[in-house]
């Protein structure tokens, strides 16, 4: 297996589930549903969870592979007591667009011996998975899912993913369970397409975003906010463009304090960006396996609220991707996450009748 060039000769086929209730194509991706009024594109791959016949993840890991699935599935409870308004839209994984992509931030070396199967056991002991290729599947169908959230946001004003956040992804290396850096890829091929000038990576989990922070630390076009425990992973922390390091035990109001002020003075200083792409992860709640902070669940949805806000006063595009989070019990964690689709249904609700309102002036 090592020797073959998965992205070259192709995994096998029928190892993905395609899109049985697909309405409409394109070449990235397919929109599973119709769009109710006011609607707010929300994008989901049953890989996302890893599918039979894959087994990723031996029993007792502590990454909850399983909660992508979670919350989407709870997301369409929601929807169907009309709490959430979502039209969903699953990526379509073209192996060569997205190893062209993915080209611009890994070093191809790397790249290649992921997907064949070629890492030594230490780079996947860093990692933090066992590789196989259901796992090769599942990291191109989040870096897809990434890409497509980004793409829809620029169209829509707003879209979210039931996964993402990769943050620890390097050039040549993975990561704290990240392989592929899907931020700083999707960012990067926005502004080398064109399609944006200015990319603002808001990064609210606790984990300082390292390898988002040293990928695009030579793009002028990108501004890298990280909003972290500075006592936490990863121990050696790189220079985003602005780091808010916060001491264990932070709470609500500090914590939503130092946020408010840092994305005040980024905007100021690197002004308005073209997209701002968010990742929200909870493991900054107080009791995250993982996290060393003391935010509550009311305080997850005061600064989801905060990021949401703050991009639609500034009329800028946001992408949502659910980050980190580690508990026990799994239902408690999609509560957790739940909190970014929740605020993004409130918030984009109201702007939606403001806007409707004048329309009627």
């Amino acid at each position: 297996m090592a020797s073959t060039i998965l992205f070259r000769k192709g995994l096998r086929s029928g190892c993905y589930p395609l899109r049985p209730f697909a309405t409409r194509s394109s070449r990235m991706h397919t929109t599973l549903t119709p769009s109710p009024p006011k609607a707010i594109p929300l994008v989901y791959h049953p890989l996302y969870s890893g599918t039979v016949p894959f087994d990723l993840l031996p029993t007792g890991h502590r990454f909850p592979m399983q909660v992508f699935r979670g919350i989407y599935e709870r997301l369409q409870e929601l929807q169907s007591e009309g709490r959430v308004r979502h039209q969903v839209h699953a990526p379509d994984l073209s192996l060569p667009y997205l190893r062209q992509r993915l080209l611009l931030c890994h070093e191809q070396e790397y790249v290649d011996r992921f997907v064949s199967g070629g890492l030594t056991a230490k780079e996947l002991r860093r990692i933090g998975f066992p590789w196989s290729e259901g796992l090769v599947w599942r990291t191109l169908s989040e870096l897809s899912g990434t890409m497509l959230a980004a793409e829809l946001a620029l169209e829509h004003g707003i879209a979210l993913s039931c996964a993402g956040g990769t943050h620890h992804a390097h050039r040549d290396f993975g990561s704290g369970f990240c392989i592929f850096n899907d931020l700083a890829v999707t960012a990067v091929g926005l502004l080398r397409e064109g399609a944006a000038r200015r990319i603002l990576v808001v990064d609210a989990d606790v984990h300082q975003g390292d390898g988002t922070a040293a990928i695009l630390a030579g793009e002028s076009g990108a501004f890298t906010l990280s909003i972290h425990c500075g006592d936490n992973f990863p121990a050696r922390k790189q220079r985003s463009d602005l780091d808010v390091s916060l001491p264990r035990g932070t709470g609500d109001e500090e914590y939503l304090s130092a946020l408010a002020e840092s994305l005040s003075s980024t905007i100021g200083n690197f002004g308005p960006p073209d997209l701002v792409l968010y990742d929200a992860g909870v493991d900054v709640h107080e009791d995250d396996s993982l996290g060393h902070l003391c935010v509550t669940d009311e305080g997850i949805y005061r600064r989801d609220k905060l990021v949401i806000d703050t991009c639609l006063a500034w009329g800028v595009p946001l992408a949502g991707y659910v980050g980190g989070g580690y508990a026990e019990d799994l239902s408690d964690l999609v509560d957790r996450h739940l909190s970014l689709f929740l605020a993004a249904n409130e918030l984009w609700g109201e702007a939606a009748r403001g806007a409707e309102g004048l329309r009627q002036q």
